[in-house]
């Protein structure tokens, strides 16, 4: 007999249905999955028999067949278990076709019987059509979130048969997590930070354009805690958004919130001794998201940047400029979302202090090669270079505190709003097509950039950028004409050219 149970598999961050095709036919007893599985939907047969044993099920002595169709797309994790032992009870006639018909099955399944959650439970439920889908009952939150389908539970296998034959209710779904304590402290308050008018400037600048921001300076200065502080200027995530943050997070077996969504823009710092894999994704057996992919919708902070292999910094560059980056290996290519505000930080030279009024102690082949490391193509795409020094003593001490979160926030949202009416989620992403209508220029302000343009000094490429930072200087100024002169010199001055090297020495 044949039995057929959907289901789906993770390629990336996307699901891909597949049909789990079960033949218990006569013959020497054996178990056999075909359709490209990898090594872990293989060991699902001793994961199943093992189940189905110790459910008080039993294992047929026949010749057991599985498909795992289509066959040109490869199989991976454990989240087949589930659909391949309701296929076999199905095909072995323990169970009525009809008991299972409109379900799709997802979960991995415990030696005791029990039913595990998998990773990518969002994507996995999102690619199936089925109307009633099961899923463990930890994923029940995370399968909620897609819509669209009747979830249910089940967190054995005894469970799940009782229920399929009508002789038991289903599961209800398990209760939500008891509300954690409020934190001490939300967010980073930018209110904490002193004695950085500049560095401030820019974080806002940043959060409202979505402009690309790199810091440069000693230790000590306030990179770290100016880049901290952008989560909480940024917008929570809606839509879309919402929906492929949370799909990605859940494909890469993050924790999700308790309502399974995720709307708190997310913030990543990797540490500089990652890989290209780790940052862009991908893997041997397993596609998986990188760090690029996870802060998708937030932010990537890289600290400490100059450290980062060239290589692993230059595999940045179309991602910045597409908002997705896509994998290519000879059994698959996938395309992972990676849509995020990346923030850099990096010392003038090793030793640290190149260009803070000290004497620095690195010889210049040393410098050279630390500044290296940010190829010019890279920088390019960088809307924001600022330089930043050591704040002044009185200002840490005894200054008062600058503004707070809240208001900058509020204005952040307010332009925004502003790159909506233009069709962008924020200035950084208008099309330079249509700069010309959307970003006009005042006389002034178009001599500026040519004067720039005309002596090497910016690419045509600065030149967009630089029109993109202005017009949100100007939407955070509540200036709504032609972007003005003070608003492109503004964009220029937060675009430094860094050149520790030749400071320092």
């Amino acid at each position: 007999m044949i039995a057929i149970v959907p289901s789906a598999t993770l390629l990336g961050v996307e699901g891909a249905p597949v049909a789990v095709e079960v033949h218990v036919s006569k013959g020497l007893p054996g178990f056999t999955i075909v359709g490209l599985p990898d090594a872990s939907c293989r060991e699902s047969r001793d994961r199943v028999r093992a189940a189905l044993l110790s459910s008080g099920l039993a294992w047929p002595l026949k010749r057991v067949t599985v498909n795992l169709a289509p066959s040109s797309v490869r199989k991976a994790g454990g989240g087949l278990d589930l659909p391949i032992a309701v296929g076999l009870l199905v095909a072995s006639e323990e169970l009525t076709a009809e008991a299972v018909a409109g379900c799709a099955f997802v979960g991995e399944l415990g030696l005791d019987g029990s039913i595990r959650r998998v990773p990518g439970i969002v994507p996995l439920v999102a690619a199936l059509t089925a109307r009633v889908v099961v899923v463990p009952p930890d994923c029940f939150a995370e399968a909620s979130v897609v819509g669209g389908h009747k979830v249910r539970v089940a967190g054995t296998l005894t469970e799940l048969l009782a229920a399929l034959r009508g002789s038991g209710p289903w599961p209800g779904p398990p209760d939500p997590p008891a509300p954690r304590p409020a934190p001490v402290a939300g967010l980073p308050d930018l209110a904490d930070v002193r004695g950085q008018a500049v560095g401030r400037v820019a974080v806002e600048v940043a959060a409202a354009g979505g402009h690309h921001l790199l810091f440069s300076g000693p230790p000590g200065a306030g990179k770290t805690m100016l880049a901290s502080r952008l989560p909480g200027l940024l917008p929570p995530l809606e839509g879309d958004d919402a929906l492929t943050a949370t799909r990605v997070h859940s494909a890469a077996a993050v924790t999700l919130p308790p309502g399974g969504l995720v709307v708190r823009p997310p913030f990543r710092a990797p540490h500089h001794g990652a890989s290209a894999v780790a940052l862009i994704g991908g893997g041997t057996g397993t596609m998986r998201p990188g760090e690029i992919s996870l802060s998708h919708g937030g932010v990537l902070f890289l600290d400490e940047m100059c450290e980062f292999p060239s290589a692993v910094l230059d595999a940045l560059r179309q991602p910045l400029e597409e908002g997705v980056v896509r994998v290519c290996r000879a059994r698959a290519t996938v395309t992972f979302p990676a849509r995020f505000l990346l923030v850099g930080a990096t010392n003038p030279c090793p030793c640290g202090e190149g260009g803070a009024g000290t004497a620095c102690r690195c010889p210049p082949a040393a410098r050279q090669r630390y500044n290296r490391r940010l190829s010019g193509p890279l920088l390019d795409r960088f809307d924001l270079r600022v330089v930043v020094s050591r704040p002044d003593a009185a200002a840490v001490l005894g200054g008062p505190p600058g503004e707070g979160s809240q208001a900058v926030a509020a204005r952040v949202l307010a332009a925004r709003a502003l790159a909506r009416e233009r069709g962008a989620r924020c200035n950084a992403e208008l099309p330079a097509a249509a700069l010309d209508a959307l970003v006009p220029l005042a006389p002034e302000a178009a001599r500026v950039l040519e004067h720039r343009l005309r002596a090497g000094l910016l690419s045509a490429r600065g030149v967009h950028r630089i029109r993109r930072v202005a017009r949100t200087i100007a939407d955070l100024g509540g200036h709504a004409g032609p972007v003005a002169e003070e608003h492109v010199c503004l964009a220029l001055s937060l675009r430094a050219e860094l050149a520790p090297a030749e400071a320092a020495a």
